[in-house]
């Protein structure tokens, strides 16, 4: 009996899609903060040093809860955590809308945040159990989800935050109403979904099927996976923070005009994803990680050098490509610990929010001192670092 037989149990899709819609809901009012940057920039007169610390500050208090939000949900299981992770998003949201000084602004950004931190480690472990044997489509399912909603902020900061200005961020509460409401029928079927996978896995471990890694293979694993996110997410910043700012003074672009590109941008974002965890499922993650970071490099290095049409054509391309990595690094990293899932989601979208984090800060002293154009010149060399891939443990498909 081969180990993709002994573990797949049945895949609740239904479960995955309110989770994937859940996400999308969660990171569509994360996205409304660097989507609020022109405006917020205006009313508050700040600076891009000032901007890149707003990054920094709602990405830090995002990551820095969710390993330790995550071990403790793998000792003590908390289905409605995420719902308790929506009122802080809530709150920051409605604050955020009334922020009359860069102190509040920056408060308001690390309760939405800390919001984030609670939700994600629980949400990654449900859509773990409720997967069966399809692991790749339903993180593929969970990461669209977020990658849409990110996307949709743009959309959304066009239509309705630049012409109703700051105070319209409030309205998106309805939001976060919305998500706690669907949160609470997903922790409602936690404990069913939980023991079906427990029971899964033991009997993947009566027919030998599961296995156990070698602390030197663990640790050398997670530190080239966090090298990878590093690199990766330092790219990704450099669009979600600075791409507006990019278009409008390269190629003279209004606020919507330039909102809608990065709209665009995202989109391609979830895409990749979605493409991403499915191919994973069927060449192997460590394929998929290598094409992902490292493959974009010949668009990256042309892109600061081509008009508007060409710009917007690589930036699709590239981010197509380079979101498909994130699947392939959470499901390897949760199966080099498979009994940790709460930790891993946590470190992982952690990591996710707190390496952005930093290099928002990085790239917004950069682009204040150099010019953003500078930015986009420097990030180019970036998926170099996935020749780092080399290095990962090679791991048997985990089927789990």
């Amino acid at each position: 009996m081969t180990t993709a037989t002994v573990t797949r149990s049945g895949t609740h899709l239904a479960v995955l899609v309110v989770l994937g819609l859940t996400h999308l809901l969660n990171d569509l009012m994360q996205s409304l903060i660097p989507a609020a940057y022109p405006i917020l920039k205006e009313s508050a007169q700040l600076d891009f040093v000032q901007i890149g610390m707003i990054t920094m500050t709602f990405q830090i208090a995002g990551s820095l809860l969710q390993p330790v939000v995550g071990t403790i949900t793998d000792r003590h299981p908390a289905p409605y955590s995420p719902v308790v992770g929506m009122m802080f998003t809530l709150s920051g949201l409605v604050s955020l809308s009334l922020a009359e000084s860069y102190a509040m602004i920056l408060v308001s950004v690390a309760l939405i945040g800390i919001g984030s931190s609670i939700f994600h480690p629980e949400a990654t472990r449900m859509a773990r159990y409720a997967a069966g044997g399809r692991q790749g489509l339903a993180q593929g399912i969970f990461q669209v989800g977020g990658q849409a909603g990110g996307a949709l902020g743009p959309v959304f900061a066009a239509l309705v935050i630049v012409p109703w200005g700051q105070p319209s961020l409030a309205w998106f509460a309805v939001t976060a109403l919305m998500a706690m409401m669907l949160l609470t029928w997903i922790g409602s079927r936690q404990r069913a979904i939980s023991a079906e996978f427990a029971a899964s896995r033991a009997r993947a471990a009566k027919a030998g099927a599961a296995r156990h890694h070698a602390p030197a293979t663990i640790a050398v694993g997670l530190v080239v996976l966090t090298c990878l996110m590093f690199a990766k997410n330092a790219y990704n910043e450099s669009f979600r923070s600075f791409y507006t700012f990019y278009l409008m003074e390269r190629f003279g672009l209004s606020i919507p005009s330039a909102q809608m590109m990065l709209f665009i941008f995202l989109v391609a974002a979830a895409v990749g994803v979605l493409v991403g965890g499915i191919l994973g499922d069927r060449i192997g993650r460590q394929r998929i990680i290598w094409i992902s970071v490292l493959g974009p490099l010949p668009l990256t290095l042309i892109l600061p050098h081509v008009d508007l049409f060409w710009t917007g054509v690589l930036t699709i391309m590239i981010n197509l490509i380079m979101a498909s990595a994130f699947a392939s690094i959470l499901i390897y990293a949760m199966d080099l610990l498979p009994n940790r899932i709460g930790l891993i989601g946590g470190l992982f979208y952690g990591l996710n929010f707190g390496l952005g984090g930093i290099a928002a800060a990085i790239l917004g002293v950069l682009a204040e001192r150099y010019g953003v154009e500078t930015v986009y010149q420097i990030c180019a060399f970036l998926p170099l670092a996935g020749l780092l891939a080399w290095f990962l443990p090679r791991l048997e498909p985990a089927g789990s």
